[in-house]
């Protein structure tokens, strides 16, 4: 993927400025102030450009209402618009981005056409699985069936066969986490079934972000479906990822639920003018409810794109 810079620069940072300063009014009125910039940084970006404060257009606030939000610029780090989103909350399926990537990692020559036999032990409880007990798949099938599906059962066959071991290997993916950064993040299984799996809304945003830079992680992440061949049977499996093939370009994206977690979503997607941004969407209330929100988020972000270049080019 290629990231554009210049452009993107000074977009995030009229985006943030804007926001802010639009944020003033409905402050006053009860509104919220999320955890981002300052007024001060805000106002500082704005006159980078040479915009006076008085002269950004104030732009309204996106309708959404999932408990933790944001849409990072990810070639600059800035947050140009959340809410809750330093808050550790259970993550579900989205656990599995970082199991693929830690599998990934210990592969050092990695066979994608290596069989694996499937356990008892990967499928015991696993709930949302397209395996059964004692099937040979391959390595290359179980990657897609994490990844797209959202297998449970693949994601800890993953874990089982890396090498490690499935205790050892939970403790790499909380080593690859602080590696990164991710200082809100901790994982306790590799399916993401454990509500223990934590991670806020900016952490998920850079996994994601990470997760695409992995040119095969983010090839299977755009797949709206794949046929998976294992020793007894042929499946076509569908992405639990709505937001592809809806108009919106997805670079890359993540599903994830469990009871304690509401209806979680991340994806890189990039806007028309070929602006890359993170959004993640995380507690919301239906399925169809957290890809509602994340296409307002980019709704909401590709107008106000349309608004505040113009203003600046004034």
């Amino acid at each position: 993927m290629r990231l554009r810079t210049g452009r993107s620069v000074v977009v995030g940072t009229l985006f943030a400025a804007a926001f802010w300063l639009s944020l003033e009014a409905v402050s006053t009125a009860g509104g919220f102030l999320p955890e981002s910039r300052t007024h001060a940084s805000a106002f500082l970006g704005a006159r980078t450009f040479g915009l006076a404060a008085e002269t950004v257009p104030r732009v309204p606030t996106p309708r959404v209402r999932a408990q933790a939000l944001i849409i990072l610029d990810p070639i600059t780090g800035e947050t140009l618009w959340g809410r809750n989103f330093r808050e550790p909350r259970p993550i579900a399926s989205i656990t599995k981005v970082m199991t693929v990537l830690t599998f990934l990692e210990q592969a050092h020559e990695l066979d994608l056409s290596r069989d694996v036999v499937i356990s008892r032990q990967d499928t015991l409880r696993a709930s949302t699985t397209y395996l059964r007990s004692g099937e040979r798949v391959t390595v290359r099938d179980l990657l897609h069936l994490a990844l797209v599906a959202s297998d449970n059962a693949a994601a800890r066959a993953l874990a089982r066969v890396s090498g490690l071991g499935t205790k050892r290997f939970v403790a790499e993916m909380n080593r690859g986490a602080a590696d990164f950064g991710l200082q809100q993040t901790r994982f306790v299984d590799p399916s993401g079934l454990h509500e223990g799996n934590l991670s806020s809304a900016y952490d998920v945003s850079r996994l994601i972000l990470l997760a695409s830079e992995r040119t095969e992680v983010a090839e299977i992440m755009r797949k709206r479906s794949y046929v998976i061949r294992t020793s007894r049977r042929t499946r076509t499996i569908r992405s639990t990822n709505r937001l592809l093939g809806t108009g919106v370009d997805v670079i890359a994206g993540k599903t994830g639920y469990i009871d304690e977690a509401g209806y979680c979503f991340a994806a890189l997607v990039q806007l028309q003018d070929g602006q890359p941004v993170s959004i993640v969407v995380l507690g919301s209330r239906s399925n169809a409810g957290r890809f509602t929100e994340a296409r307002r988020l980019v709704d909401w972000l590709s107008t106000q794109a349309s608004v505040l270049l113009t203003s600046a080019a004034q």
